[in-house]
């Protein structure tokens, strides 16, 4: 896992100012994407623990997104570039630098973690411990939000996004990750591309009990 997330982070690095010019108001025109973060946000406030990790935050728009909607909420990322990027954007909102496998969270302290399109570079095998490390961090009652693109057929396809490879996923075979890593998968939702990649765009719900 450590060979794959230095190679992502580099390559995020590399693209700081473009991904930020391209994704910083893109959810203006994605209003799937929009409203199921929306939902996820008004379901941590009705858990009561209004504190959210915004993980693989990147320039942090969804950060900033989340604590407009109520959240106590405050963004993670592994690559420096985008950190630093963010604390200068939102400098009211709390970035850090870390890794999605061991996240600087004590256990069982948040009431949801978002986590929009920042597993999708996880090899298959690796994904498991990331699921794991996101129930550790979520309390009793939490909500993960899980964003990722969607294909057809029983095994995840490795492509070549424009950044560095990607995963795109069966979404049953997602939510049976959820389901093994201890989580209740309650809603879906698959809606047609907002890219020519292709696939399906993907959000699931799930709830720690």
């Amino acid at each position: 896992m450590m060979e794959h997330q230095d190679d992502t982070r580099a390559a995020y690095d590399g693209v700081v100012k473009l991904y930020a010019s391209m994704f910083a108001n893109q959810l203006e025109t994605q209003p799937f994407s929009r409203n199921m973060i929306g939902t996820f946000a008004e379901l941590v406030r009705g858990t009561g623990n209004l504190r959210a990790v915004d993980v693989g935050c990147g320039p942090g728009h969804l950060t900033a997104m989340l604590h407009d909607l109520g959240l106590d909420a405050f963004g993670l990322d592994f690559s420096p570039g985008m950190v630093d990027h963010a604390r200068r954007a939102h400098p009211a909102l709390r970035f850090d630098e870390a890794r999605m496998e061991a996240l600087p969270v004590e256990d069982g302290a948040l009431g949801g973690v978002l986590a929009h399109y920042s597993m999708i570079h996880t090899p298959p095998g690796d994904l498991p411990a990331l699921l794991a490390e996101q129930v550790r961090v979520l309390a009793p009652g939490g909500l993960l939000l899980v964003s990722f693109f969607a294909t057809d057929g029983s095994e995840p396809v490795r492509f070549d996004h424009k950044v560095t490879p990607a995963y795109s996923w069966p979404a049953d075979r997602f939510a049976e990750l959820l389901a093994g890593a201890g989580l209740l998968p309650f809603a879906r939702l698959l809606h047609d591309p907002a890219s020519e990649r292709g696939f399906l765009d993907a959000h699931l719900l799930a709830r720690l009990p």
